[in-house]
């Protein structure tokens, strides 16, 4: 295991951006099947690997870029390691920027998912609320500790193995019909 670690060191070290990405897409699918398997309780054989790839190109392309670019931001917005800085970010993160991922997200999936953008918007009126609410009872110590210990350039590889089990949940919210 601690090799492992320390490869992983070492690429974020050479491929920081990168490896962030991968990572971030790698987890959302693991979140994906997890949901698949453990919340709906589909079983292989009636596990869709085309709903997997989707809900992994969401994590490629959106949670990974916009969730580290967000952190560079946000660590320009509020500088400091201090425990009031750590509580600002948490609050600047939480009021600015997760109500407005959540949506995009879940808009997002919608619009893989085929949904027409009235059907998404149907949706996203009866999903986002209780997402959003759901976001504020998990998030809020995470970031909390996130931002006060773990140094920027981990902070999105730390958030996205918590948020296996989120992505679970994210997975089932969006692909709910």
């Amino acid at each position: 295991m601690a090799g492992l670690w320390r490869a992983y060191q070492g690429l974020m070290a050479k491929h920081p951006w990168t490896l962030q990405i991968i990572t971030a897409g790698s987890l959302v699918g693991v979140g994906d099947v997890l949901s698949q398997q453990l919340i709906e309780r589909r079983g292989l054989a009636n596990h869709s690997v085309k709903r997997t790839a989707k809900m992994m190109s969401i994590g490629f392309f959106f949670v990974g870029p916009v969730v580290g670019g967000w952190y560079k931001v946000l660590d320009k917005l509020v500088t400091g390691g201090t425990g009031g800085a750590a509580l600002k970010k948490m609050l600047v993160d939480q009021v600015g920027f997760a109500p407005c991922f959540l949506g995009a997200f879940l808009g997002i999936s919608g619009a893989l998912n085929g949904l027409t953008v009235e059907e998404n918007v149907t949706k996203l009126k009866r999903d986002y609320m209780d997402a959003l609410v759901s976001n504020y009872y998990l998030w809020p110590p995470v970031q909390i500790a996130n931002f006060y210990f773990i140094p920027l350039h981990h902070r999105l590889a730390v958030v996205q193995v918590v948020a296996v089990a989120w992505n679970s949940y994210l997975s089932w919210k969006a692909n709910k019909m």
